[in-house]
């Protein structure tokens, strides 16, 4: 396919600008989540494995098989898709993954859904249609009912139904880390240490964390500090940042008030390049340390010396 715009199930996928939009909302695609997702297509319909998609995706990056299995968990956040009921990506196990939705460019029309097979009913007694027709007259009657209250229920001020979240004391989401090294190559490493925090964050006696899902929503999206707040229900915010230098990484992390986006506590983390599991549950545990001591002591925390 020549075209730059391809139609992968609801979403069109420009791989000129990076980026793909469904129904008015549009998400930006690292370069390497682009061509696992470019891989994925290109072989629609056909199992596609591990070990391929290393050589086509990671060329020349000696990385594990874990990675791969970390890269499709994060574009099937991106793309909606939920691993149990695959409408996107599939799992063969002990195979692969397989692009189920239809693929093809954009310009040409969407695949439509095949109908189910319908079931030719036999024929029905006389006096079981009468019964049939009496309980289909109730049901239409209740429907009605419900229909009407449910009309009467919109009726009501607007007001009612615009409460944001409730927003607790201790509440705290996690935005994705932004992968700011060099050709954007460890994408994988900063989607694992949002997930790492959130589950750290989930474990502190008495604080709310909004789950991956919703704070992946965001991910690629320039959306005010407030807003968030108010969408998520949390007071405060944490982002941050991965950056490398040699054989060393350096994380970034800063925790915000969500109401006026103040820095309250930030902090840098820098780390070989020896095992990133371990790096990504070291930064993880002090981060998710400085957190529980500021809520044990009602503040923020103060900011560290750099280790």
């Amino acid at each position: 396919m020549t075209t730059t715009k391809l139609r992968v199930g609801a979403w069109c996928v420009d791989t000129a600008l990076g980026e793909m939009t469904r129904a008015g909302e549009t998400v930006r695609l690292e370069p390497r989540t682009l061509r696992l997702l470019l891989c994925l297509t290109a072989r629609a319909g056909e199992i596609v494995s591990a070990e391929e998609l290393l050589g086509h995706v990671w060329q020349g990056v000696v990385v594990t098989p874990d990675s791969v299995y970390q890269a499709i968990a994060s574009l099937r956040r991106l793309l909606g898709d939920d691993p149990r009921q695959a409408s996107y990506i599939a799992t063969v196990p002990r195979q692969g993954y397989r692009m189920v939705a239809p693929v093809g460019p954009w310009d040409e029309p969407a695949i439509p859904a095949m109908p189910a097979a319908v079931a030719v009913p036999p024929p029905v007694a006389p006096n079981r249609r009468r019964a049939l027709l009496l309980a289909a007259g109730v049901a239409a009657s209740a429907g009605m009912a419900f229909w009407m209250s449910g009309t009467q229920a919109t009726k009501q001020p607007a007001a009612a139904s615009a409460f944001p979240l409730p927003q607790y004391r201790n509440s705290i989401a996690v935005l994705p880390f932004a992968d700011l090294t060099e050709g954007m190559g460890h994408e994988i490493f900063a989607d694992g240490m949002t997930e790492e925090l959130i589950n750290r964050f989930s474990k502190i006696p008495g604080v709310k964390v909004p789950a991956p899902t919703s704070s992946f929503y965001y991910k690629g999206k320039q959306k005010a500090l407030a807003e968030i707040g108010k969408e998520l229900g949390v007071n405060y915010i944490l982002d941050g940042s991965v950056r490398k230098s040699g054989n060393m990484l350096r994380v970034a992390a800063r925790l915000m008030k969500a109401d006026n986006g103040f820095i309250i506590w930030s902090d840098t983390y820098d780390r070989p390049v020896d095992d990133l599991l371990m790096v990504q549950d070291d930064i993880a545990g002090a981060v998710a340390k400085a957190l529980k001591a500021a809520i044990e002591k009602g503040t923020a925390p103060e900011a560290a010396p750099s280790s």
